[in-house]
Order: C-alpha cells, then structure tokens, then sequence
C-alpha cells in the first residue's frame, strides 16, 4: 500500500447484533448465535445455523433481504462521518457468481450494487464498484481504497460485503459435499448471513486517543481450492501474509494476535496449520486468534470487513492482546487476503 487507512468507522447486520456495537460486543463475549432450521431437502433433516432476527417482510425474497441488510449496514457506517455520499465510495463484495445465490434470481449481479445504492435513498460516488471473489476480494481492494482517496472528490471508501449462507441452494451444495456442521460431522461450517461495512479514511477522525490504521495488504489464488478434491497446503495464504508484511509498516515479529474468517471446516484447519508455520517465525508463547465465525457462522463476502472491524474495534476500545495484528481472510472460490493492522495512539 501507498500510505496506511483509517478506520473511521463500521456497519453490521448480523445474527450476533443489529447493528456494528452489539455485534463487537457478542463476538468479544463469545456469545453464540446458532439456532437450528428445519430443512425443505432433505425433508425434516435439522441444521445448525446463524440466522438474523428479522420480521419476515424484511425477506419478500434473498434479494430483497441482502439489499435490506446491505444499505441498514451502510447507513449505519454513514453516521458519523464528515464527507457527505456523494463524496463516499463503496467497495462492495457480493456473494460469489459461482455459486448461482437464489439472490440473482430477483436482482442481476450486475445491478446489485445500483440497488442497494438505491435503497440507501443516496447518492454515492461514481468510483463504487462491486467486485465478485468472496471475503478475501474485499480485503484485496485495500489497494484501490487509496487510489480512490487519492481523487480530490473522495473523502472516504466504505468498503464491505453482504452475504447469506441461510438458503437453500447454499444449504444443499454444502450438504451434498459433506461440508456442514452436524451430528456426524464436527469439523463443519455454520452457515450464516450479514452485511459488514468499514469506513475508510486519509487521516483519523474524531478525538479518540487510539486510532486503527491499515499499513499493508497481500492477495494470492490458491489453486488447491475448497472446490477441489484436494486439500490446501497453504501456498497463497503464505504468500499473501508475506506481502502484507512487506512494505514499511509493521512485519511479522511485531504481530500480537490475528483476526481469521476460519469457519471450522477440515479444509481450512488443515491450511492454516500448514500455512502459520511457515509464515510466523518468531517464538511466541501464544499466537491470539479471533474468529468471528464462532459467534456469527460463516457470513461469506461479508468476512473480510467482519475481520478489519473487530481489529479496529479492538484497539479503538483497548481490548487488542497488543499494538499489532493482521487478518487472514480466505474465499470460498480460492483468493486468499491478508491485512497488517496497528492501532496507534494519538500524539
């Protein structure tokens, strides 16, 4: 990166809180938000999942409820802030076209970002985009963050994703390939759904005495995918930790604890063990580890932001193992992202 960005503020629905505060709050608590749902195929079969509380006129259809989520998430994030929408830029990661969610079968993925501009009631920057690639493309447009701030008509990026794994189209590919969380399978994603937002900025704002800032980003494709028939050993996951680390900000043995999107699968258990080896070289005694998915279930494009927001949550609010940490962000179709983060008090 450039220069570093600033966490200037944060939106979330999810089933941990409905708005940025209350879910910060369940994650740190280590609540859970996991209930169970009845299954349409196969019929009566039960799963654990991570559903938000909602009136069920708020879901006409999925896409009118990722919409919904998506503009409460960035209106929340819009409330503190200084610039105006029309000098805000949204960086928008979707769900995955791969996986033909039940959500483009009401609004084209090609129109996505438009409507949930439209149902902010809104004018944003003409620089928005919407990128497809799951959590990890969130983190990866790190990089386009700054070149959009670098533009005299943009003030700040709100950068984000909105995603449901509660469908049943999710739900029965996950089934079919032995991938959920049950009875006869521990080592299982909890599929869940929410809308998260990091608002971005040159400098800090505000008056708080600890500011979080963003100092590097990696991305990498993993070839041994989820999809694959063969396990990951790591390769872009370590090779996106190390150019995360690799400018001038804060390198590997500064890092006091990570933030991962981890869902509990075999699959990324097994990457992670092969990949944190390689990468963290410096004796500690411990490495902290949050995972956001332990309270919300996996939210897919949403993660990325899930992991920059509880990093500068926790330094903004002094509850951070230490000064330094970085994010690990892994998507379902392969991309691999890290983040280096700091939180810097104010002189």
């Amino acid at each position: 990166m450039k220069r570093p960005l600033y966490v200037a503020g944060a939106g979330a629905v999810t089933p941990g809180g409905l708005n940025a505060p209350q879910t910060m709050a369940a994650i740190r608590a280590s609540l859970s938000a996991f209930q169970e749902k009845t299954l349409l195929e196969p019929l009566g079969a039960v799963q654990i999942v991570s559903r938000i509380p909602s009136h069920y006129q708020l879901r006409p259809t999925d896409g009118a409820w990722l919409v919904n989520m998506a503009s409460r998430a960035i209106v929340e994030a819009l409330r503190k802030s200084v610039a105006g929408p029309a000098a805000t830029a949204i960086l928008l990661a979707p769900p995955e076209s791969f996986r033909n969610h039940p959500a483009y079968n009401d609004i084209l993925p090609s129109g996505f970002l438009a409507a949930v501009i439209k149902a902010t009631g809104n004018r944003f920057h003409a620089g928005s985009r919407a990128i497809d690639g799951g959590a990890a493309a969130s983190v990866g447009l790190l990089d386009r963050a700054v070149e959009l701030l670098e533009q005299p008509d943009v003030g700040q990026v709100l950068l984000g994703g909105v995603d449901s794994l509660v469908n049943e189209t999710d739900l029965s590919r996950l089934g079919k390939a032995g991938r959920l969380k049950g009875a006869e399978n521990a080592q299982g994603l909890v599929p869940g759904e929410a809308a998260a937002f990091v608002r971005l900025t040159r400098e800090p704002e505000g008056k708080a005495a600890v500011v979080a800032a963003i100092h590097g980003v990696g991305t990498a494709q993993e070839t041994d995918r989820v999809l694959s028939d063969r396990y990951s050993q790591g390769r872009a996951m370590l090779s996106a930790l190390r150019d995360a680390v690799s400018g001038s900000g804060p390198s590997e043995p500064d890092i006091n604890f990570v933030v991962s999107n981890g869902n509990g699968e075999r699959y990324s258990g097994w990457e992670m063990l092969i990949a944190r080896p390689r990468f963290y070289r410096t004796r500690r005694e411990i490495l902290p580890t949050a995972y956001p998915a332990m309270t919300i279930g996996d939210i897919g494009a949403a993660g990325g932001a899930m992991a920059l927001m509880l990093a500068a949550d926790s330094f903004v609010n002094d509850y951070a193992p230490g000064p330094t940490a970085i994010c690990e962000v892994a998507s379902e179709s392969g991309l691999r992202a890290a983040a280096v983060m700091a939180g810097m008090t104010r002189r």
